[in-house]
């Protein structure tokens, strides 16, 4: 079988519609202009960003229904290769309305529907049977999966040698650290529930970290500050990239966006730290776009030559 650089899992993945309104008034009809429709979730976002940056990756999904067969449609329009999982239930949509009086942004996220348990087994059976350097899990679990559902994945990608990269958070992110992955990315919150402490300052992210580092949860900890930019941190180093400053339109896909960035270093054998710069690079490219349209690529070159 085939050995990929790079295969990318959304296991709940969305069809995303996004839209302008004049202005939101309770009771009133809103009308709204024509829907931009994107292929959204963790996984698949990875993908298209490392797609963006002339990357390639294998994006395995489920679909299922009308939306999911919408979904394939968009994925398949970007050239991104896939591998695509049937389901059952339908694909489920997200809805992102942004109301042009105040420039605010709503954002109405789904749950996903339940899977079957011989669908559970078929999404474990397929990646298992994948071969590749990078494994990319990104994205929340449907409703019904357990939240040891990612750590399977880890436990036997690991076995096979697959460096594995967790973008996801709660319980599940909880569980798969008890396994030790290559590599995550909370933001400052969720690196505090980690540690169970309620809060963190910025001077104590390095040690948090460092902790979780010593205990092999992880080998490389990249911790999110949004608009402040971002800290890497590994055993034997610590970077801190500054984000650029942008007038920022949309943080739709921004972290995920971060996350293709730095996963597509990697596999071109960047430096931890010009990792670090192409993941903030393109979580702050994202920002100046509206909708999931994630970034474009002359952004994320002009933001990086601004960093060195």
């Amino acid at each position: 079988m085939k050995t990929h650089q790079i295969i990318t899992l959304t296991v709940n993945p969305s069809l995303d519609k996004s839209t302008h309104f004049s202005e939101l008034v309770p009771e009133k009809k809103i009308r709204c202009e024509k829907p931009r429709y994107d292929a959204g979730g963790g996984g698949i976002n990875v993908s298209k960003a490392i797609s963006k940056l002339g990357g390639n990756s294998v994006c395995v999904f489920t679909s299922g229904g009308s939306t999911g067969g919408k979904l394939e449609e968009l994925i398949a329009n970007e050239g991104i290769e896939s591998i695509v999982i049937k389901t059952k239930n339908w694909t489920r949509e997200n809805f992102i309305a942004f109301e042009n009086s105040t420039k605010a942004q709503y954002r109405f996220g789904f749950p996903g529907e339940e899977f079957s348990t011989e669908e559970i087994e078929t999404i474990l059976t397929m990646i298992k049977e994948l071969k590749t350097t990078y494994l990319v899990l990104s994205g929340s679990l449907n409703e019904g999966l357990p939240t040891d559902f990612y750590q399977k994945i880890a436990v036997t990608s690991k076995a096979s040698g697959i460096k594995v990269i967790v973008d996801t958070s709660g319980e599940a992110l909880r569980k798969v650290l008890e396994t030790g992955v290559c590599l995550i990315k909370p933001n400052i919150g969720e690196l505090a529930k980690l540690i169970g402490t309620e809060r963190l300052e910025l001077p104590e992210v390095e040690k948090a970290a460092k902790s979780l580092i010593e205990k092999g949860s992880a080998e490389i900890v990249v911790v999110s500050l949004g608009e402040n930019g971002a800290i890497l941190v590994s055993k034997d180093q610590t970077e801190f990239i500054a984000a650029p400053k942008v007038t920022k339109k949309s943080t739709v896909g921004a972290g995920d966006s971060m996350v293709g960035g730095m996963v597509w270093a990697l596999s071109q054998n960047k430096t931890l730290k010009e990792v670090l710069q192409w993941g903030v690079a393109c979580g702050t490219a994202a920002t100046m776009n509206e909708g999931t349209q994630l970034f474009k690529k002359e952004d994320v070159e002009k933001l990086f030559e601004g960093m060195q």
